[in-house]
Order: C-alpha cells, then sequence, then structure tokens
C-alpha cells in the first residue's frame, strides 16, 4: 500500500479531484467573478441543449474527429506499408515522415499558420505559380475547419507511423513467408494477412487518436481562435471560452460542457470496444 500512496496521491489531487469539483459546479450558478452562487440542480444541463449554439459546437467537434481520424491512420498506414518496401535510404524515410512527433502542438501550428499566411504563405505562393487566386485558408467559414483538420492529420502521422510501423515489424515472419509460398503476393498479401495480423495497432490507434480528437484545442486556439463564425469551435475550445476567455468565468456552465464532453468520450469508447474489438485479430 505504501508503494501505491504516492501514485494515488498525484491522482487525487489532479485528476480526481478536478473530477469532482467539475460536476459539483455544473449543478451550481456563478456569480460574476466565477464564484459559486448556490445549487441550481440541472439548469446549466437544460440551458446547454436548448441552446442551438451548443448543437453546432457538437457537430463541429464530431466533424474535426472524423476529418482528423480516420485520415491519420489511413495515411500513416500507407506509408508504413511503403516503408517496409526494401529501397535504398529507408531509414532517412522512417525518420523524416515520423518526424512531426516531436514536434509540439503549439510549434505546429505555428509553422502551419505561416504555411496558411493568405499574403505570404507558401500554399497560396504554390497556387499562385499556377494562377490561382488566393486562398483565404483559416478566414473562410467554409475552409478554416478543413486546414485546421488538415494541420491537425500532419501532426498524429509522426505518432500513428511509429506505432504501425512498430507492428509491421512484429509480423511472424513464419505466417507471411507461407503465405507467399501458398501464392499470396502484393495486394492479397496485405489485404489477407497483413491487415489482420495489424488489427490490434489499428484498434489502439482509433481509440486513442478519437480520444485525443475529441479533446483537441492548442492548434485551434492559436490558428482560428475558434473562428470564423464559431465553424471551428470545438467542445473544448467551448469550455475554454466559458470558463476563461474575456473574464467570462461562468464555471458552471463550462463544468456542464466538460461532463457533456465526459461523456461522450465514455460513450464513443465503449462503443469502439464492443463493435470494433471483435473484429480484432489477436495472436
Amino acid at each position: 500500500m505504501g508503494y501505491l500512496l504516492p501514485a494515488l496521491v498525484i491522482f487525487g489531487l489532479f485528476i480526481f479531484w478536478p473530477l469532482v469539483k467539475s460536476i459539483l459546479l455544473s449543478v451550481q450558478g456563478t456569480d460574476i467573478l466565477g464564484n459559486p452562487s448556490g445549487f441550481v440542480g440541472f439548469v446549466n444541463y437544460t440551458r446547454l441543449f436548448g441552446d442551438p449554439d451548443f448543437l453546432q459546437v457538437l457537430w463541429v467537434t464530431f466533424a474535426f474527429t472524423v476529418l482528423t481520424v480516420i485520415p491519420s491512420i489511413a495515411i500513416a498506414l500507407l506509408i508504413a506499408l511503403l516503408l517496409q518496401s526494401r529501397i535504398r535510404g529507408v531509414r532517412f524515410f522512417r525518420t523524416a515522415f515520423a518526424l512531426p512527433f516531436a514536434f509540439s502542438v503549439a510549434t505546429a501550428s505555428v509553422i502551419f499558420g505561416v504555411l496558411f499566411n493568405p499574403a505570404s504563405g507558401v500554399l497560396n505562393g504554390i497556387l499562385n505559380t499556377f494562377g490561382v487566386d488566393k486562398v483565404q485558408w483559416l478566414t473562410n467559414p467554409d475552409l478554416a475547419l478543413w486546414s485546421v483538420s488538415g494541420a491537425t492529420v500532419w501532426m498524429q502521422i509522426g505518432y500513428n507511423l511509429l506505432v504501425l510501423s512498430a507492428g509491421l515489424g512484429a509480423l511472424p515472419e513464419d505466417v507471411l513467408e507461407a503465405a507467399r509460398l501458398d501464392g499470396a503476393s502484393g495486394l492479397r498479401l496485405q489485404r489477407s494477412i497483413v491487415m489482420p495480423l495489424l488489427t490490434p495497432q489499428l484498434f489502439f490507434l482509433v481509440v486513442v487518436g478519437t480520444i485525443h480528437s475529441l479533446q483537441s484545442f492548442g492548434q485551434i486556439k492559436i490558428l482560428t481562435v475558434g473562428g470564423p463564425e464559431d465553424r471551428t469551435t470545438t467542445l473544448v475550445y467551448s469550455i475554454y471560452e466559458q470558463a476563461f476567455a474575456n473574464n467570462n468565468s461562468n464555471y458552471g456552465y463550462a463544468s456542464a460542457q466538460a461532463m457533456v464532453l465526459l461523456i461522450i468520450v465514455l460513450i464513443i469508447t465503449a462503443l469502439q470496444f464492443g463493435v470494433l474489438e471483435r473484429k480484432v485479430f489477436y495472436r
């Protein structure tokens, strides 16, 4: 028990107590200074689900999650499979493709802020050589979410590639060799043998990537500040706005949003374990 005490203290201070505090705040009102003003029951939740802006926040959150999780895993899988080929300089390419994992969210967001700059950005410079007008990547309501999602995909590819490359490296060579002797090769080998053996890594990345995307904040704060027209305001960013931005101090309402986020994460994770895990092939 003594060995567990330090870990229990840390978990209690930084995980369990904040969770309990958020639950308590979600059923309380707050005054102009952010201090609890009394028990209000489920008023914050009623207000939450009656607010059309909150429904848009939920839609943006789910759209952002889909636009980041699926492409980042698919692209990383394609790269990992290509890097399994015996080509010259494969170690260099592995390092280069895994490099995004070394960048912090803040650093990567600043880099993409420069790339997306409408006046002097590299992307518009490339488009300009083909006679395409300048694109407002981060201020166009129809493009902003796609742009932030693209930046997030780039950030996640490095980690996904490392996990999938490790999975490919651990595949039993005897199984692959037996499949080749039976005539499996190319796409048939990848689809029928390699992909089923990689399902544990793919399932892990889907679960972890979904939770990570649902909690994304830094790139949205740096690149778009939730705009334009709240088209990139996800649930986590909305919590930040209600609790801390512009001295709002609306902690009760923000805590109710945090509880909704927690429930969403738990439900999606449970569904993933209930549905996707059945298709996982554990050796």
